[in-house]
């Protein structure tokens, strides 16, 4: 089983975001939760209307760990979240398949994969794709390992490193550059 890979590049994002954007609502607010929240897809399709709903924070137990975590909605979610949960009722689930089932990862695999495939990207995707694109970046803005370790749920600062793809082709060009 091939591990899967961080999306590296803004631009890609914002096309498979464009792209989903127009087609399809309910795939790009499932997309946009991913890369913005770095919840696992388990928690993500386990949420309801009721708890994005008007909220200015996600409160959940995760499924994997059982732990309690509250994560604050940055504006775009809090934007995009408002306009797909208008005139939704409260007690249904936030991603509905055609059958108005709830959404299973097998679903949201098939998602991610084909936005991915649309745009040529030639990356081993699946759904934590979304959680380690979240990573990826959130370290490559702050650079601080402790609170992406945190929010994650990692137990060590290594895990953590491993895990968003920090890869060799990034180490060799950052040693490259530095000079005393």
């Amino acid at each position: 089983m091939a591990i899967v890979e961080p999306i590296r590049d803004k631009k890609l994002i914002e096309k498979i975001e464009d792209s989903l954007k127009k087609t399809k609502p309910r795939d790009y607010v499932l997309f946009c939760m991913g890369v913005n929240s770095g919840l696992r897809i388990s928690d993500i399709l386990n949420l309801d209307v009721a708890d994005v709903k008007d909220k200015n924070y996600l409160s959940l137990k995760e499924k994997k760990t059982g732990k309690n975590k509250i994560f604050p909605l940055n504006q775009k979610l809090k934007n995009i979240l408002d306009f797909y949960t208008k005139n939704r009722a409260l007690d249904e689930p936030l991603f509905l398949t055609k059958y108005k089932n709830r959404m299973d990862r097998i679903t949201a695999y098939r998602i991610i994969n084909n936005a991915c495939k649309e745009i040529n990207l030639d990356i081993n995707i699946g759904t934590h794709t979304l959680r380690k694109t979240f990573g990826y970046h959130f370290y490559k803005k702050y650079k601080d390992v402790a609170m992406l370790q945190k929010i994650l749920n990692h137990s060590t600062p290594r895990i953590t490193m491993t895990y968003i793809g920090i890869n060799d082709e990034e180490i060799w060009n950052c040693c490259e550059k530095f000079i005393l």
